[in-house]
């Protein structure tokens, strides 16, 4: 099916919605069946441990599974034989549209929205996988067209489903640490190539890959396995590197526990590399290797709130209240709350959240827990959603209050990353020419989150909303 077209068959279904089908309407209405029937896109690598999760929760029929690569889709296909197979999205909605409730979407970031909002906007459920979008104006778009169709949606964060976050709440709630000033979050990915020269020229196109799909929106290249399976996350045109990849996780605990929104600034500073003395490496269209984000928040309750964020083996300064021999990275990553009163040190995904110095602990009366916990924990992230699909259950990160505005977070981060990486050249110099000023400095980036607008370096609002190939653009 040619692009347009397809564009105006979702316009036109769209506006012509008036019959009812199977689905939910909305959080207070209960489906007429005990079965969740869903189409999912992107069912290898990440995307096929989903299929697994929502497989086990007994409640889920998978009428369609989509995916541009058959060799990473292979188990998906031999777990449910009986599913439609598709290597292109839009032939799902053209044949199936009404043969499913919900999507669950797992393929790269540069992906999400393109698939998810066609079904969205025809009122199916949906889960999708973190982050949330590709750039900011596809995470409001989501969030609104969510909200309009009161629709049940979650981002696969889990760590939004595991009790630490709640805990850590009521901890922060009955001012065990006082006032927060400081949040600090860190993370040891990435794990993947980045830092890298854009690739040059091309491989022969796997037979099981449909390389132009894959591609989406993303510019037209040559297929190179520099870019799959996995890799793409350290490339800006598909995905959004460490902060993008973890921040959804680890960042999700900060902002529920103090009800963070837009960030006021931003600014970050990122590794350097080398490919010969005084000849910097030009990857512009590569993550760094490693950064540091610094935001800030204004909060109603807290008031100015700094959050940092540390990647790629860099970490955020070791409290004195640590004990001798202690690491605070053993868990790959994790967040530290600075308090007037004192600390709050969370492991990777919310978890496990405890008060240093750490004999504070034995003799601290800890609040009693008063927050919903969601049944199963981190385990149970799926089995939330599909249960607020079918019996109206509140999910841990819907796209409305939570995942939309964690998102964009995150990735306001990676606008601060993008505008270090950004270089302007005096007269007469180019990219390679050694230049003591080739770096303006680290930038602030200020953020009117109302008008989704970068209001003091019009450049980062490029980055804002993105680019699309010709015939895939958002609507």
């Amino acid at each position: 099916m040619e692009r347009r077209k397809f564009i105006k068959n979702v316009a036109a279904s769209s506006a012509a919605f008036s019959i009812v089908p199977s689905f939910v309407l909305g959080k207070n209405h209960v489906a007429p069946s005990d079965t969740l029937y869903v189409g999912a896109f992107g069912v290898g690598g990440r995307g096929g441990s989903v299929v697994k999760e929502l497989t086990n929760t007994g409640k889920v029929k998978f009428v369609a599974l989509c995916d541009v690569d058959d060799r990473s889709a292979a188990g998906s296909y031999k777990l449910h034989p009986k599913a439609k197979r598709f290597k292109d999205f839009r032939k799902v909605y053209d044949k199936h549209l009404s043969d499913i409730d919900a999507i669950m979407v797992a393929t790269p970031d540069h992906t999400h929205a393109t698939i998810a909002l066609p079904f969205m906007r025809a009122k199916k459920h949906a889960y999708v996988e973190k982050p949330l979008s590709h750039n900011i104006y596809e995470a409001r778009l989501m969030t609104q067209v969510a909200k309009e169709n009161g629709i049940v949606t979650q981002m696969g964060n889990q760590g939004s489903s595991n009790p630490g976050s709640k805990t850590t709440k009521e901890w922060i709630d009955a001012g065990v640490i006082g006032k927060i000033t400081k949040v600090d979050c860190w993370t040891n990915r990435p794990v993947w190539p980045q830092g890298l020269k854009t690739p040059e020229g091309g491989h022969p196109i796997p037979k099981e890959l449909d390389w132009d799909l894959w591609l989406g929106p993303a510019a037209n290249r040559p297929y190179n396995p520099a870019y799959l399976p996995f890799k793409w996350r350290g490339w800006w045109d598909f995905g959004t590197g460490a902060l993008g990849d973890m921040g959804c996780h680890i960042m999700e605990t900060p902002y529920s526990v103090l009800g963070l929104g837009s960030p006021t600034e931003a600014e970050a500073s990122c590794t350097t590399t080398w490919v010969g003395d005084f000849v910097e490496a030009d990857y512009s269209n590569s993550c760094p290797p490693s950064s540091v984000v610094r935001l800030k928040f204004n909060t109603a309750e807290q008031g100015d709130i700094a959050l940092n964020w540390y990647d790629g083996g860099l970490m955020p300064d070791i409290p004195t209240e640590l004990e001798d021999g202690k690491l605070l990275g053993e868990t790959g990553g994790g967040v530290v709350f600075h308090g007037t009163k004192g600390i709050i040190l969370c492991d990777i995904y919310s978890a496990n959240p405890r008060l240093l110095p750490a004999s504070v602990n034995e003799m601290f009366n800890k609040p009693k827990p008063y927050l919903p916990r969601i049944e199963g924990g981190f385990a149970g992230h799926q089995s939330n959603w599909v249960e607020g699909c079918l019996n109206g259950v509140e999910t841990a990160s819907d796209f409305v209050t939570k995942a939309g505005p964690l998102t964009e977070g995150v990735l306001m981060g990676n606008l601060a990353i993008k505008a270090y990486q950004y270089k302007t050249f005096k007269e007469g110099k180019k990219a390679g020419d050694w230049d003591p000023f080739l770096y303006p400095g680290r930038r602030t980036i200020k953020w009117d989150g109302a008008k989704m607008n970068v209001t003091n370096f019009d450049k980062a609002n490029e980055w804002v909303k993105g680019s699309y190939r010709k015939g895939w653009e958002l609507t």
